[in-house]
């Protein structure tokens, strides 16, 4: 039957709000978003986000956009060498029709336009391709066409694990080597804005060190102390912040109660914040490699969610990483 332009309008706004109240039935019950299904689910139920990818000449990028398309959560432009992004297309049985394609091979120049076309609005989420993550970064942070704020850019993973009963959220695993307190509360910061907009409005913030309790050999834990003062001072608002914690009494209410370590955070956390890029990146990986997971990642402090994958990450974890931007990309990240 022939559709006319009103019923399609129609249906359109029907669909709206059905959308709309499944995603208000998430949060007037109250309930954990405890899976990627779920995450999924509440980026499809959003408006389709514009995403720049810069240097898109490439398979496995080409692959996990194709595949955001299909679950219509995203409208790609792809910058970069429009004659192998044609070559790959066909290659992957990807339908380019209607999608915009910007032919630039170099890789610099690429990061820049796909940068500067969300910086001017015609974009909402920049996603790194084939090449280096310095130069997209370095793009990112440009005074003219970038997307700085003022903060620092972090890194948080979210991780959806079969033995912990909500998705768990990891930061810094990749951008700061060694945050001093005031870098960490920025981190912290950075992550309430990814929280909130997966309706965690009071997230739970485990500082994570090697030992429970205040020592000044131990810079991780003095960083911890103060942090927890800032927060009690009401310099860090939108959530809870204990520590310091071992990662035992961060995750488990058992192990919590065995060490008699109290308070609302232990064995409940939403935010491991770890001391150092190096446990953080090992504890990504081990999560990644050693447990059954599913997993995501994406940039915070820009004023857009910027989408950095890697070769190594599977089909699914990046188009977890795309559906976590869409989703963060419906509130600034400033």
């Amino acid at each position: 039957m022939h559709k006319t332009y009103e019923s399609i309008i129609e249906i359109s706004t029907v669909d709206f709000f059905i959308n709309l109240a499944r995603n208000l039935h998430y949060i007037l019950r109250g309930e954990i978003m405890n899976s990627f299904d779920k995450l999924l689910q509440l980026a499809k139920n959003t408006e389709p986000k514009k995403i720049a990818v810069a240097a898109a000449h490439d398979d496995d990028v080409l692959r996990s956009i194709q595949s955001a398309v299909r679950e219509n959560i995203c409208i790609p432009i792809l910058v970069g060498d429009k004659e192998r992004i044609i070559e790959i297309s066909k290659e992957i049985n990807f339908n380019l029709e209607n999608i915009q394609i910007i032919d630039e091979k170099d890789g610099h120049e690429a990061a820049r336009t796909a940068v500067a076309l969300v910086s001017s609005g015609r974009a909402d989420i920049v996603m790194k391709g084939l090449i280096d993550t310095s130069i997209i970064l370095k793009a990112v942070l440009d005074k003219e066409i970038g997307l700085r704020t003022g903060n620092i850019l972090s890194h948080a993973a979210v991780f959806e694990l079969d033995k912990y009963h909500k998705l768990l959220i990891i930061t810094d695993a990749a951008m700061n080597i060694a945050p001093n307190a005031s870098e960490k509360k920025q981190i912290i910061e950075n992550t309430l804005t990814l929280c909130h907009s997966l309706n965690i409005e009071k997230p739970k913030v485990a500082v994570v060190c090697a030992k429970e309790k205040v020592s000044d050999k131990m810079q991780a834990t003095v960083d911890a102390q103060a942090l927890v003062r800032m927060y009690n001072d009401g310099e860090i608002k939108g959530c809870i912040v204990e520590g310091p914690f071992g990662l035992d009494n961060a995750v488990s209410k058992e192990a919590a109660a065995l060490k008699g370590v109290k308070g609302e955070v232990a064995g409940d956390a939403d935010i491991l914040l770890m001391p150092n890029i190096e446990a953080g990146n090992v504890m990504y990986k081990a999560l990644t490699y050693f447990s059954n997971s599913k997993n995501a990642g994406i940039i915070l402090g820009a004023r857009n969610p910027v989408v950095l994958t890697s070769r190594a990450d599977s089909d699914e974890t990046k188009l977890n990483s795309i559906a976590l931007a869409v989703i963060c990309s419906k509130r600034r990240l400033v």
